[in-house]
C-alpha cells in the first residue's frame, strides 16, 4: 500500500511537472508562428534586428526585464528612439493590440526563450492586466 501511494505521488508530481513544461512548449511553438508572421520582417529570423532601425531581441533588458514594460510595447507600439548597448534604434514599432491576450503571451514567451534568451513565460492573465491598465 505504501509503495502504491508513493508511486501515485511520484506519478502525479512528474505529470504536473511535465504538463507545465508542455504548456510552455506549446506557448513557445504558437509564439514562433506568430513571430514568423508578424515580427520577423523587422526583428529578423535570428532576433538580431536591423542596425539603427529595429532593435535586437537578443539578451536585452527590454526582453529579459520587466514583463509589464514588454507587454505595453506590444499593446501600444513604440515611437521613441531606443538605446541598447550604446546603439540607437529609431524605426517606430506599430501597436499589436489586435492580438489576443494568449497570442501576445505566446509571442513574448517565444522571444523570451529564443535567440539565447532564457526568461519566465508571459501569461495571458498578465497581458489582460496590462491591457486593462492602459485603456
Amino acid at each position: 500500500m505504501r509503495r502504491s501511494i508513493m508511486a501515485a505521488m511520484l506519478l502525479i508530481g512528474t505529470t504536473g511537472f511535465v504538463m507545465g513544461q508542455n504548456s510552455n512548449a506549446a506557448s513557445v511553438a504558437r509564439g514562433k508562428v506568430l513571430y514568423q508572421n508578424i515580427c520577423m520582417s523587422c526583428h529578423q529570423v535570428d532576433g538580431g534586428g536591423v542596425p539603427r532601425m529595429n532593435p535586437p531581441l537578443i539578451k536585452t533588458s527590454f526582453v529579459l526585464g520587466d514583463k509589464t514594460k514588454l507587454i505595453t510595447i506590444l499593446l501600444k507600439g513604440l515611437n521613441d528612439e531606443v538605446e541598447i548597448e550604446g546603439e540607437y534604434y529609431s524605426n517606430p514599432m506599430p501597436p499589436q493590440a489586435q492580438l489576443k491576450d494568449q497570442e501576445i503571451a505566446d509571442v513574448l514567451t517565444f522571444v523570451r526563450n529564443s535567440f539565447g534568451n532564457k526568461a519566465s513565460a508571459v501569461k495571458p492573465a498578465e497581458v489582460k492586466a496590462v491591457r486593462a491598465k492602459i485603456k
